[in-house]
This record gives structure tokens, sequence and C-alpha cells, in this order.
């Protein structure tokens, strides 16, 4: 656990006044994402939209991760999705392809803003393509109307230009404020839909649809979810690396002990969004055809049920088994065995126990592998649960499941871990002073 809980921290940082302008620079920033949650685009059926979005779990899961806009079919109805994609496509071409490998490792921060440039072109492409979908999709199941050419031209560009503000205002919040901004964004985006959540649970709880059994069975879910994602989050395998004293010149560097601390959950939420934005592909598309008569409709109605992880065993299985698939691949790409252990071997460092070079590798390969197992089981478990949770306790009106507490608690803990950063030092410069 961290030293300091959340709201103490918050408290010691507003004391200092540098510190206590970055944070309510973010909260104005979650002010500005708040209202742009409520600017509508025309010509929606909303009841119609309601009814699509809350029969599907892919549609819901998009909905909380653009904090209800997609549901109100708002400007912001793409959220930070079309970033979020060209971010993980520029990830895995940044492993693949020579060039921007090299750009990545070798080109430092010049680098990085080029990366960084080509990732924003990428959301602006796959924007468009989202939002293209979005409205197909949404015309043809009749929650949009019907219009021309100029009418469809502005909706999408509409939806791109909130998609671009919202990355806008996530760089604004990294340059002006505390944390990284877009992982920030998102973290408000799941926490706005959180007060619709409890006030629709509490009217069906007056209204005699929910029992009191089944509310208090939530909440225990929620809390032993809670506390298991804090767990694994901060657990790590530390291994120990002995350092050998080197002579350099006439100084002498001292040998000693330290660790190589290996995370249990490496790879994040990361596979989770892989796997729901593989799986959400086939099933997005048949939502654009079950309206439809013949087989073309059979076909469509049995992708929506049977690869929708809510709906269908096989859709879980399915679901979980990308999962652990993207898991291994995604930790292999992160977590380069060959190259930490040739580093180690040129540092003079070495596993205790284990000769240097390709014995440490097979070691650590051995040691990653084994985690990685824990590891892509806890995700696949934590993803399913978002599913599953409204099933076994009947509540279907709260849809905070695993996945969106696994990003809210690795970005709750990464924003205080910035301000007890920033903290420590402003206290070290004082002391200098």
């Amino acid at each position: 656990m961290m030293s300091i809980n959340f709201m103490e921290a918050v408290g010691s940082a507003i004391k200092l006044p540098e510190l206590r302008q970055r944070i309510l620079f973010v909260f104005a920033m979650f002010g500005v994402y708040a209202v742009g949650l409520h600017i509508p685009v025309p010509g929606v059926n909303h009841e119609r939209l309601k009814e699509i979005i809350e029969s599907n779990a892919a549609w819901q899961f998009m909905n909380l991760f653009t904090g209800g806009a997609l549901k109100r079919f708002a400007v912001l109805a793409l959220g930070l999705n079309p970033y979020i994609t060209s971010s993980i496509i520029m990830q895995v071409m940044s492993y693949t392809l020579p060039q921007l490998r090299a750009l990545q490792k070798e080109g430092g921060e010049a680098g990085r803003r080029q990366i960084a440039k080509y990732t924003r072109y990428l959301t602006l492409v796959v924007a468009f393509l989202q939002a293209l979908g979005l409205i197909t999709v949404f015309r043809n199941n009749g929650a949009l109307e019907a219009g021309g050419l100029w009418i469809t031209l502005y909706v999408i560009l509409a939806l791109i230009a909130g998609a671009m503000f919202l990355l806008w205002l996530g760089e604004q919040i990294t340059e002006k404020g505390i944390g990284q901004g877009v992982s920030l964004m998102i973290f408000a985006s799941i926490v706005a839909t959180i007060p619709g959540q409890i006030a629709s649970t509490v009217v069906y709880l007056q209204a005699g649809t929910y029992q009191a059994y089944q509310i208090i069975a939530l909440l225990a879910i929620f809390l032993i979810t809670v506390w298991s994602v804090v767990y694994v989050t901060q657990s790590q395998r530390r291994i120990p690396i002995q350092h050998v004293r080197r002579i350099i010149g006439r100084r002498q560097t001292m040998g000693g002990a330290s660790y190589l601390p290996i995370p249990v959950n490496a790879a994040g939420v990361m596979p989770i969004i892989f796997a729901m934005a593989l799986q959400s592909i086939p099933v997005t598309l048949a939502s654009a055809f079950t309206g439809r008569t013949g087989w073309v409709a059979d076909a469509a109605n049995w992708i929506a049920q049977h690869l929708s992880p809510g709906y269908s065993w096989f859709g879980a299985f399915f679901f979980a088994f990308l999962i652990f698939a993207f898991t291994y691949v995604y930790i292999s790409i992160i977590f380069n065995t060959d190259e930490i252990a040739d580093n180690l071997k040129k540092q003079g460092s070495f596993v205790q126990g284990i000769r240097p070079g390709n014995p440490t590798k097979d070691f650590l390969d051995g040691v990653v592998s084994r985690i990685t197992v824990f590891g892509a089981s806890f995700l696949a478990i934590i993803a399913l649960m978002q599913y599953m949770v409204p099933n076994w306790t009947g509540v279907q009106t709260f849809a905070l499941g695993g996945t969106s507490l696994l990003i809210m608690v690795g970005v709750g803990l990464d924003f205080l871990r910035q301000i007890e950063s920033q903290m420590s030092m402003r206290q070290y410069e004082d002391f200098l002073r």
C-alpha cells in the first residue's frame, strides 16, 4: 500500500501553491469534459438508442468509456477510443517495424514527439472510421434519422472534433496538471457514469424490483474486487541482483545487492482492451444487420448472441482465450528478457545463483512465464466479472465491473505516486536552500 492514503495526499498537496494550482487545473478540465458530455448531435432517437446500448454488453462497455456520451450520442460519443486504438496500433508497429523501433529507442525526445505526431494523424483516420461505423449501425437500427450527405458529414465532423478535443484536454492535463492526462480522462469517463448508475439502482430498490440482499451481495463483490485489484496491481516478484565491485580510473564503485521487480500484472489493462476491441468488431458489425430478414438476420443474431461474453459460455471462453493470448503477446513485447540479461551482463551484475548471459535469459523467461499465467488468469476473471456479476446478483443497473475498477485503481495509484513524487521533490528543493 501507499505510505499515505489518497485524501491525505491531496490534502497535503493542496497546501503547496504550485501543486494546488496543478490539481485545480485537472479538476477544471474535468468540468469542461462534463459539459461536453451533454452537447447533443441532431437527429437522435434517444429511446431507441438507449435500447440498443442496453441490449449488448459490448455497447455498454463502450458507453462506460465515453462517460455516458455514447448513450446520449453527444459530440464526445467516440470518447478516447480512437486515440486508444491508434496508440495500440502504433505500439505494436513500434516493435515490429525497424524504422519506428529505431525512432523510439534512439530518437530521444524528438523521436517520441514524432511518434506522438504519427499517433495523432492515425487518431484522425480511426475517428473517421469509427464515426462512420456508429452512424451506419445506429441508422440501420432506427436510432438516427436518415439524412443526406451533408448531414452525415456534419455528424462525422462533430464526432471527430469531439474525439480530438478530448485528446487535447488530456495533453493539457499532462502538461499543466498532474499525472498522465489521457489516463485521467479515461478515469473521469468511468467516474462520470457512477452517479447515474447509483441513482437507477436506488430507484429500482425503492420500487421493489431489487431486494436488499441483492444490493448487499453487490457491495460485497465490489469491495472484494477492489481489494483484489489493489493487491495484485501492487504485487511483484523481486529477483535478487548482485552487483560486482568495479574500479574505473581512480574511482571504485561499490558492489552490493538490489532486486529486479517483475509486476504480477505487468500488462495492466491492455490485454482486456485488445480482446474487447477484437471481439466487439464482429458483434458491432452484426448489429447493423439484425434488423434484416432471412439468413442474413439469422447469422447476425447468432454472432451477436454467441460472441458476446455476457450472453453465452462460448463468448465467455473465447473472450478469456483472447485475454490470455494478448497477455502473453504484450508481455513478450514490453518485457525483453534478452535485453535485460544483456544489460545486466554489461553492468557487471548478475542474478544470484544464475550465470550471466543465456542462463540468465532462460531463468527470466521461466519466471515471467509463470507470473504471466497468474496475471492472465486474474485479468480474465476480472474482465468476465463485469458480465457475470449482474447475472449473479440480478442487479442490471450497476455496470462498474472489474475492468473499470482495474483502470480506476491503476490510474488512482499512479496519480497518488505523482503527487508524492512532486511533494518529495519540493521538500528536497527546500532542504537545499
